[in-house]
Order: structure tokens, then sequence, then C-alpha cells
């Protein structure tokens, strides 16, 4: 009589916490912000991918091997809605950012950074909105020969980052993203919609004019 084959419950791994999204307002806002106008940037790219407050699960099989990155950007992976990021799946993210506070600070500056140096997160990027530990409050790791190294400030405290492009600098307790190379500063959201307004309201003031102009003869 044959063997009977012994039954593996599929694994499931964890899309949820139940955890709050980010520690404040302030957070929350860094947060969303970032992962818009990432997701703006590449919003034409096929194989760029922008998302956060997920989990990212680093070890097959075991589902509590998993940390959940505020902000996550890869290259080479499909653009689509994840439930969680199964790393053996896709690949290493090109870019981490944790917007961080005191209460994180163990997990976020120890544990997370060593995850994400063993997996092959090429920058890891740290942001203390409210300047509560982080001297000064935007710092960056970025990957040499499999270890993180320091990504030196520029003289206004920006970071540079590699994997985008783009310049981080602390303004307040917010950040602003600029093009490296064109110096174009990346507009928030609520930036991006007073920018529209005005583009429609000079849309509307040009039809009335030549409305007029074609009454005039």
């Amino acid at each position: 009589m044959g063997a009977i084959p012994l039954h593996h419950e599929e694994i499931e791994y964890p899309t949820s916490d139940g955890q709050p999204m980010a520690e404040t307002e302030i957070h929350y806002d860094v947060m969303t912000e970032l992962i818009a106008a990432l997701r703006r940037r590449y919003r034409d790219v096929p194989d760029v991918w922008v998302g956060g407050n997920l989990f990212l699960c680093y070890e097959e099989g075991n589902p509590r091997a998993a940390v959940a990155p505020d902000v996550v950007m890869s290259k080479g992976i499909g653009k689509y809605r994840r439930d969680n990021y199964l790393l053996w799946q896709e690949r290493p993210p090109s870019l981490v950012v944790e917007v961080t506070s005191r209460s994180t600070r163990s997990e976020d500056t120890n544990k997370k950074k060593g995850i994400y140096e063993r997996i092959g997160v090429e920058e890891y990027i740290l942001f203390d909105p409210r300047a509560e530990y982080l001297k000064p409050p935007l710092q960056g790791y970025r990957l040499v020969e499999g270890r993180y190294r320091p990504i030196l400030p520029g003289s206004d405290g920006s970071i540079s980052s590699l994997t985008t492009g783009l310049q981080l600098l602390s303004e307040g307790d917010q950040l602003r993203l600029i093009d490296a190379a064109t110096g174009e500063r990346l507009l928030r959201m609520e930036e991006q919609e007073r920018a529209l307004q005005a583009a429609q309201e000079e849309i509307d003031r040009l039809r009335r004019e030549l409305e007029r102009r074609e009454r005039e003869g």
C-alpha cells in the first residue's frame, strides 16, 4: 500500500497588523505625500512600483518574518496593487523611507535597518518630522558592497537619492522632493491642486476674452 501524502496547508502571510497607519497626522501627511509624489513621477514607467504601509515578507515559509515600510519604491517589478510584498516573488526594493518617531526609534534604527541591509534595499532614508531624536532629522544610508554607509548630506541638509534621481529636503515637518537634474521641485498634493485651479482659471479667462472679441467683431 502506497504512502498517504501529507497535507500541507497553504501559508498565509500577513496583510495587516491592526495598528494605526501612522504615529500622528503629521507622520501620515509626510508618508502619503511621498507616496503620491513618487507615484506621479513614475506614473508612465511600467516596471516601477511605489507603495507603502504594507507588509514586506522576507522569508518564504515564515509569516513572522515581516516588516512594514512606510514608503517603498521598487524597480523591475509589475505595477499592480499588492496585499503584501513577498520578497521571493519580487526583488529587493530600491528605496525605503521610514517616517520615524521617538516611539519607533529602536525599530527604525536597529531592527528595520538591519533587515533592509540584509535583504538588499539599495537606499534607506529616515525622516523625523518632529525632530524628536534624529539630529539632523533627515538621514540616509546607501548599500555599498553589501553594507549600509551614511549618505553625506548637502550643505542645505538635503539627501541625494541615486535610485530616484531626487534630492530630499527637510522643510519643517514636511519633506520636499527635488529633481536633481533639473532643480524642479515636485509639487505636494495641495500645491498641485492650486496649480491646476490656476491653470483652469487662466483657460476660462482666455475663453472669455476670445468670446468678447468675437462679439465685437
